[in-house]
């Protein structure tokens, strides 16, 4: 999930953007929701279609289509991690830090056990923004698609530190490869119980011990990465992108396969960016569109066990429709979308964040939950918006104003100028 910012509403070129992620987050607001105020339809809807695994698919395209452009508009890595921290801790940490409040106030505990692990742990964790493949448990539910987010940001910093960032469709094509390998091991019996790769570090050396090492080896990355030395600003990028690549084959909480395909779709949106604007064949896009897609169907229908009795469908349903909807609306890309939908998507990383602090108060603090409620679920989306709406403007858009002034560009050195990659 990206913030808003990264894609302007000014223009109907990305408005479409605006429109697809508002109605992502909405879609992720309204699966959650509907455990609290409309629990009978969420019984009779799971084992046959998830619309919050579909608004994440989403995001992830969108994530891959518009943040490598950003980063190589730019040309800059430092100027694209101060933009990125900018545009996501500050609300991040709001949240992460009125999530757990209940929890320091003696009210509640915190979800999935993170009470049992060490404080320092746990808050080095979601600081790295990796908790969700250095198997802590995320403070919000949401927190999970931001473990791969980064994990994509740190693989595309290390292509471009090496000149292959135009290299996205075979990317796409040999991370799905590799997730098809893995769910090939995985149904066959070989990624199983002890050797399964699913937290495999953690368990081998310990939580602690990995979440110290590896949110050292990101510091390090990440700063020798903005260097202007180009050795090491390479050596920088390089140990970042190996890094993200071992956490989520060999220490996701989720499957390997899963968070493989989950990278493997970033990437189709950046091979449907660059196909768009000539940077590849139109071929070559849509072959790598053909393989990820297609494998993440096949791996999905071998091993799709989290998704309910109807895993392989619910799992490939949501892959389908997510690559309709982006479709769909990549078709509409050079139409005027209306102002509610843009603004929906410029508030749509507040509504991603905000919306499980508030599914928390109604049904820890008001007991809003049991029976089917309609006019609950309609007051919920109406503070939703609000709020979103308030904390995009006075937490979100000042700290990216900070951050782009933060992050104008240094005298440039000639040494740094990227080459142009064979396409």
């Amino acid at each position: 999930m990206i913030p808003a910012s990264d894609v302007s509403s000014a223009t109907s070129r990305l408005g479409w953007l605006d429109a697809l992620r508002g109605g992502a987050a909405l879609a992720v607001a309204l699966h959650h929701a509907s455990y609290v105020y409309l629990p009978g339809l969420r019984v009779r809807m799971a084992d046959w279609f998830d619309p919050g695994l579909v608004g994440v698919l989403v995001f992830f395209l969108v994530s891959g289509y518009i943040v490598p452009a950003s980063l190589e508009r730019r040309g800059s890595v430092r100027g694209f991690w101060i933009g990125r921290f900018f545009r996501i801790y500050p609300l991040l940490a709001v949240t992460c830090l009125l999530a757990v409040l209940p929890f320091l106030l003696g009210v509640l505990g915190l979800r999935a056990g993170l009470e049992t692990y060490s404080p320092a742990t746990a808050v080095l964790a979601h600081m790295t923004m990796l908790q969700d493949v250095l198997n802590v448990p995320n403070a919000m539910n949401v927190l999970w698609t931001l473990s791969y987010e980064m994990a994509f940001y740190l693989l595309i910093v290390a292509l471009f530190v090496v000149g292959g960032h135009r290299r996205s469709a075979p990317a796409a094509v040999v991370i799905t490869v590799v997730a098809l390998v893995a769910v090939t091991l995985t149904a066959g019996g070989l990624l199983t119980g002890a050797h399964a790769p699913a937290g495999l570090l953690s368990r081998t050396v310990g939580t602690g011990p990995v979440v110290a090492v590896t949110a050292a080896a990101l510091v390090v990355a990440i700063g020798a990465a903005m260097s202007r030395r180009p050795a090491t600003r390479t050596a920088g990028g390089l140990l970042g992108g190996l890094l993200a690549a071992a956490l989520v084959t060999l220490n996701g909480r989720i499957s390997a396969w899963e968070g493989l395909v989950m990278l493997a779709i970033m990437f189709l949106g950046t091979a449907i960016h660059r196909a768009e604007h000539g940077q590849i064949t139109r071929r070559a896009g849509t072959a790598a569109g053909a393989v990820v897609i297609g494998g993440a169907l096949v791996a999905g229908t071998w091993n799709a066990a989290p998704y309910g009795r109807n895993a392989q469908l619910v799992w490939c349903g949501a892959v389908v429709a997510a690559a309709l909807a982006f479709g769909a609306a990549y078709r509409l890309r050079h139409a005027r979308f209306p102002g509610w939908a843009t603004g929906l998507g410029t508030i749509s990383f507040s509504v991603y964040l905000l919306h499980p602090l508030l599914l928390m108060v109604a049904a820890q603090f008001l007991g809003v939950s049991g029976r089917e409620d309609v006019v609950g679920l309609g007051f919920f989306l109406l503070a939703l918006i609000v709020l979103s709406w308030a904390s995009q403007r006075w937490i979100e858009a000042p700290a990216q104003r900070l951050g782009r002034r933060l992050a104008r560009p240094r005298a440039p050195d000639p040494r740094l100028e990227p080459q142009p990659a064979v396409t």
